[in-house]
């Protein structure tokens, strides 16, 4: 596990060109959304499902894609918005761990677009030019713009404003043009019809554009303002192009066979058929620019941020350029270009895209859920509104390529476990504590009302351990009931005359670690008082949340005479409280020796007669031989009766019981042979690794002096056992049921 890594100040780190709304954001998403899926691929979708199926992909996919501005409007106005564009929102949201599980696959996604985009140039380009040789070019063409993003990124939106310039002269002509000419013949070939959603799915990458927007969030003079105003109306625009192109694309070609057979039937209908071949390109150059600005920048705050090495997210020159991750962008698309077909991978590439989307949607309805002060966005939008935008991106991944859909969540599934383990810790505050209270009201507000029976119970266990390195024996015997499957509650006492908060949380904080590195998970609880039982009957009595409180306690035996009527008295008290209690005594020994309960080889039982208390003993027993350390441990149930005729009942009904109950366990009845039998159970269970054994309930109304004499003598009487669990059962819980409830 690595050590935390502290993020450096936001506020120093992003000082960018400070471009505004229109060069910053509008431009690069407008770009993105109006590409090569436009010019070679409506004429295909038209064909393929008519106008009518067509306007509704349309406005489909645009829902999706408005629904998740809308949540990343909310986001954006809601706390500043540094560099690194999703990846940023996100891991503010939702933790680091969150934002690198989108935001690492999300720069190779970027990265790699870059080449999809030039590969598309280079094609279309040798397509008018037929000697020229599509992987040179790429590379070339790579070149190019990779020199202009690492030299100014305003130099390169500049190049993007020519580019949307001559993609709104294609559109003119695009629109200027004729109904298609008799000279223009369908294609003889036969035409395959593919279903709606097959259809949806090829269309949908087309509104995905403003991804390169928010990847510029760094460089934007007022981000919170420039996101939603730029991204929206980009959305906007590009809807309205969308519409008008199907029905314009109906009126002026009404062979739908054509449609779909003529990739470039925009350019046989424009008034200038040149003008949509130049259009192509620049779809195709504006993209791989958009990509080529976002993929460094998301790099560069993945490096800030420590989730890479430092060294790659470094800026250069007064406008913090990131030269090192473009050089890094580079490299992966030239790789993704020199490999050539990369149909294989595209569909992974596109459901990284849309996971980000998802995520934002999905940070964005937590947020408003939730509903912490600290929510107080500019841009207000309804929980259920983003949520249901991310139930739209993930459904839409789905239906594009489920096995990449599968992949692309396991890739980010391992980078969240690899950042969860390296433990970076983020120096900004995320929701991730909002939603686990969400997540605990929610599940406390179902529990209210409802009680535990023999099917659903589980031992709830607060453990009295003191200092865990000198008590360790208890949190071992608790952790090995419990087994990390159920609530284990460490509890420690400091004296009242040495408490202070500072105190309190240091204490807290090195126990959570001293059990976190020995992999156990529990919550810590530092109780006060004026001695330490009086101070954990005051911790019993009030410890808990509604219907979730301990259950069961358990604490460590004191040879203390003086203790006794603490010991009575808390045992009268848990009784009466329905709260099971385990008092865990271990044999005389140094300090340093204390033996370990974290395995052992064989568990002895001994029963008394109690049906309640066996029936919780047997219970604890089970569930510490699922724990690793006693899976392959021996359980005996012991007796001792009075006479050789009782013995054969005894077994029997002990065998009819372990065989009823599917138990694993061997049974031993004994005839007592001398008035002590302690010295019995001493003799025979000399070589076990644990002893569970009974306590007496008390009786109704009995007197604490009474109960302190008939504990005295359980503690006299047990000296010389093996380590030992005494086992009191107290809750309202017919425990001989807990393994077969129909019993």
């Amino acid at each position: 596990m690595g050590d935390p890594a502290k993020t450096t100040s936001e506020s120093s780190l992003d000082e960018g060109y400070g471009f505004g709304t229109f060069k910053g954001v509008f431009v690069p998403s407008v770009l993105t959304i109006l590409g090569v899926i436009m010019y070679l691929r409506f004429g295909w979708v038209l064909g393929q499902v008519g106008l009518a199926k067509t306007l509704l992909i349309v406005t489909l996919a645009t829902l999706i894609t408005f629904l998740t501005a809308l949540s990343m409007s909310a986001l954006a106005t809601n706390r500043r918005v540094g560099g690194g564009g999703a990846y940023f929102i996100i891991s503010r949201s939702l933790g680091v761990e969150a934002g690198a599980a989108v935001g690492l696959p999300l720069f190779f996604a970027q990265a790699l677009g870059v080449s999809f985009y030039i590969a598309g140039f280079s094609e279309a380009l040798a397509g008018v030019f037929p000697g020229v040789d599509p992987r040179t070019a790429g590379v070339v063409t790579l070149c190019a713009l990779t020199a202009l993003a690492y030299i100014s990124a305003d130099m390169a939106l500049r190049a993007q404003l020519v580019i949307l310039a001559l993609i709104v002269a294609s559109l003119v002509s695009f629109f200027a043009g004729a109904p298609v000419g008799p000279e223009l013949i369908p294609s003889s070939e036969p035409v395959v019809r593919f279903p709606f959603w097959a259809v949806f799915a090829v269309f949908f990458p087309a509104v995905t554009g403003i991804e390169a927007g928010i990847a510029m969030s760094g460089d934007l003079k007022n981000p919170s303002r420039s996101l939603p105003l730029g991204t929206l109306v980009a959305i906007g625009v590009g809807f309205s192009v969308y519409l008008l192109i199907p029905i314009f694309l109906a009126q002026r070609v009404p062979d739908l066979d054509r449609l779909v057979s003529d990739t470039m039937i925009m350019r046989d209908v424009a008034k200038w058929g040149g003008l949509i071949v130049v259009g192509v390109w620049c779809a195709a150059l504006s993209s791989g620019m958009g990509a080529m600005l976002g993929a460094p920048r998301t790099l560069q705050a993945l490096a800030r941020d420590g989730v890479l090495p430092r060294a790659m997210g470094r800026g250069f020159g007064k406008n913090n350029d990131p030269r090192i991750a473009t050089l890094i962008a580079f490299l992966i698309a030239l790789g993704g270009i020199l490999a050539g077909d990369l149909n294989v991978i595209a569909p992974v590439l596109s459901m990284f895209f849309l996971t980000s989307y998802g995520v934002l949607n999905v940070s964005a309805g937590l947020e408003a859920t939730i509903g912490t002060p600290s929510w107080r966005p500019a841009f207000r939008i309804p929980g259920w509104v983003s949520l249901f935008g991310a139930l739209g991106c993930f459904a839409v991944m789905f239906m594009i390529n489920a096995g990449a859909t599968i992949l692309a969540l396991l890739v980010s599934a391992a980078v969240y476990a690899i950042m969860k383990r390296r433990s970076i810790r983020g120096q900004w505050g995320d929701m991730k504590y909002g939603i686990y209270m969400l997540a605990a009201r929610s599940a406390l507000r179902q529990l209210e009302g409802m009680k535990p029976d023999e099917r659903t119970w589980k031992p709830n266990i607060l453990v009295f351990s003191g200092a865990p390195t000198r008590r360790w024996h208890l949190i071992e015997l608790a952790h090995a009931i419990s087994g990390n499957q159920n609530f284990l509650t460490v509890a420690t006492f400091l004296p009242e005359s040495a408490w202070s908060a500072e105190r309190e949380d240091t204490a807290s904080d090195a126990i959570r670690s001293f059990l976190h590195r020995r992999g156990i998970e529990a919550h810590v609880k530092i109780f006060r008082g004026s001695a330490p039982l009086p101070g954990a009957l005051e911790l019993i009595r009030g410890y808990g949340f509604g219907s979730l409180e301990p259950n069961t306690v358990l604490i460590g035996e004191s040879q203390d005479e003086d203790s006794f009527p603490a010991f009575a008295r808390l045992t009268l008290d848990l009784y009466r409280s329905r709260r099971n209690l385990v008092i865990v005594r271990e044999p005389a020994h140094e300090e340093a020796d204390a033996p370990s309960l974290l395995h052992g080889a064989r568990i002895d039982i001994w029963w008394r007669g109690d049906h309640a208390n066996i029936g919780l003993m047997l219970t604890l027993a089970y569930t510490m031989k699922r724990s690793a350390g006693w899976t392959s441990a021996g359980l005996v149930i012991r007796q001792i009766v009075d006479s050789d005729e009782s013995r054969g009942d005894a077994e029997r009904i002990l065998q009819e019981y372990i065989q009823t109950q599917r138990i694993e366990a061997k049974v031993d009845v004994m005839v007592k042979d001398r008035p002590d039998v302690f010295e019995m159970m001493r003799e025979t269970s000399r070589d076990t690794d644990l002893v569970l054994m009974g306590i007496r309930p008390p009786e109704e109304g009995e007197d604490l002096d009474v109960y302190t004499s008939s504990y005295r003598r359980l503690v006299i009487n047990t000296e010389g056992l093996p380590p030992s669990a005494l086992v009191l059962a107290a809750q309202d819980i017919e425990f001989f049921r807990l393994v077969d409830p129909e019993s």
